[in-house]
């Protein structure tokens, strides 16, 4: 890919499939980016007879897959490690049989919550003095989608995460240490909703560990630093297009993906035609983008 490319979750443009093809192609999207809502499963639970039918509907209209998003590890860690492995590691073996029909560049994982969020600042620090397993969970996941031919790629989510600032993703990362085999997904909105704006300092400081970007909007009210309002691309309190150029200009994430936005419904705020609102600011805003 000589520029970076647009995408979007799948079930952003229709909740049945291939309406969401369809709907991929009218726009001039390329690329993949499955999660949920594949006849009416995650991508998580799809068999492969049902990965070759998406694969076969997807090649019809030019289309490659990103992203396997799945959310594998999307847990809170007090659960304990026979919990993390029953109901998150078991399940990638079915996963990667999906991909290596539908060939994602990226099979992602969710990096864990913790319930006692707000009484640590070094989710690194917690991680290693009560859940030291997790770490080798994650290094076990990332071993098996690696010998299946993928890259893992770990984003931050909410509620509890343990990403909450940029020292933690890269303590995280280098706890790990499987450079090679694992990007940070970057989802700007989930890392300000647990507590960082959004900025360039904030993007410098992750870019050496970022594969792959996800973008939305959102508004803050009043003073406050805090995410409120849901909200569109050309109305985010956050520099958008500022960052998003950085991405672009630096070929961090080779294929951007828009989400939807978080936060409350702002009174007489216009949500109609949101996907294609954000799809054509992004692209009016940002050389580069094909």
């Amino acid at each position: 890919m000589s520029a970076a490319q647009l995408t979007m979750l799948n079930s952003m443009a229709d909740r049945e499939f291939e309406r969401a093809l369809d709907m991929h192609a009218a726009w001039n999207l390329k690329w993949l980016d499955l999660k949920d809502a594949i006849f009416g499963k995650s991508i998580t639970q799809i068999s492969t007879d049902e990965a070759q039918r998406a694969a076969e509907m997807a090649q019809a209209r030019g289309l490659r897959v990103c992203c396997f998003s799945t959310t594998l590890f999307a847990d809170k860690i007090e659960k304990g490690e026979a919990h993390f492995r029953a109901q998150h590691l078991g399940p990638l073996a079915q996963t990667l049989e999906a991909a290596r029909i539908l060939k994602p560049t990226f099979v992602r994982l969710i990096v864990a919550q913790s319930a006692e969020r707000k009484a640590f600042a070094n989710s690194a620090v917690h991680v290693r003095q009560k859940a030291p397993w997790l770490y080798d969970l994650y290094r076990e996941a990332i071993g098996q989608i690696a010998a299946a031919g993928f890259k893992a790629t770990i984003e931050n989510e909410i509620d509890g995460s343990l990403f909450a600032h940029p020292l933690e993703v890269i303590d995280f990362f280098e706890e790990l240490d499987c450079d090679g085999r694992v990007t940070f997904t970057w989802d700007v909105q989930n890392l300000w909703e647990q507590g960082t704006f959004p900025s360039v300092q904030v993007y410098e400081a992750l870019k050496p560990l970022i594969g792959y970007y996800h973008l939305k909007g959102g508004q803050r009210e009043g003073a406050s630093s805090a995410l409120h309002w849901r909200a569109g691309l050309a109305d985010a309190s956050w520099p958008v297009a500022e960052i998003t150029r950085r991405v672009v200009a630096d070929g961090v994430s080779p294929v951007i993906c828009l989400n939807p936005s978080h936060g409350k419904a702002k009174p007489g705020y216009d949500y109609e035609r949101m996907v294609e609102r954000d799809l054509a600011f992004i692209r009016g805003a940002v050389q580069g983008l094909e």
